[in-house]
């Protein structure tokens, strides 16, 4: 019998599968350490292939690429502008702990802004129901990104991964770095809505998010 060839949807689910088994485990591993880096590059890299594989299955994968490839450039920039100028995060700076890095960027991070972008835009998109509009995915979109980060920013400090120059009130990190976010979510909202409009909300990225 000949084998199956593999299919975007096994690709995707693996992956998906990869990801949530590296979440479970990180908590169960060393802080600071080398398995922890590790798993966090290795859960971002899982995350992003799902992301993806589902693309190029709901869109094509021409717009796969596209959508990729500019969430990436976006997510590139502005960490670039911001360790330069402090704008729009606020002033902060990466360790050498996650590498490699371009630009003093490490490659990992504009990955994770592909990884969690469309998972955060398919949730507006699904929780908007019938009020589901470009400009209300574009808003929804980002503060679902920005609510994400809630949670990532003070986690991944306490790793080790970054460093505020001035840590804020909510678990050290500055009330800045939620409007940078938000700012940023907005333009990258605003880019996944011409490189890959909105249909019926896929139901793996929903439940990637979650």
């Amino acid at each position: 019998m000949v084998p199956r060839r593999p299919t975007a949807d096994d690709v995707g689910l693996v992956s998906a599968g990869l990801a949530l088994a590296g979440m479970v485990a990180t908590p169960f591993v060393r802080q600071g350490g080398v398995a922890r880096r590790g798993l966090a590059t290795g859960v971002v890299s899982a995350m992003a292939t799902a992301s993806a594989r589902t693309m190029m299955r709901r869109w094509g994968r021409a717009a796969g690429w596209r959508a990729g490839a500019g969430v990436v450039g976006i997510g590139w920039t502005v960490e670039r502008l911001g360790l330069t100028t402090g704008f729009p995060f606020g002033r902060y700076r990466y360790t050498s702990a996650l590498w490699p890095q371009i630009g003093g960027v490490p490659a990992v991070v504009p990955l994770a802004w592909f990884a969690m972008a469309m998972p955060a835009r398919e949730t507006a998109h699904a929780v908007l129901g019938a009020r589901s509009s470009r400009p209300t995915r574009v808003v929804g979109g980002a503060l679902a990104l920005t609510a994400w980060d809630l949670f990532l920013d003070p986690q991944m400090v306490a790793d080790g991964y970054w460093a505020w120059a001035r840590p804020g009130v909510y678990r050290g990190i500055p009330f800045t770095n939620f409007l940078g976010w938000m700012a940023t979510g907005t333009v990258v909202m605003a880019a996944l809505e011409t490189l890959a409009p909105a249909r019926q909300p896929v139901a793996e990225m929903v439940g990637g998010y979650a």
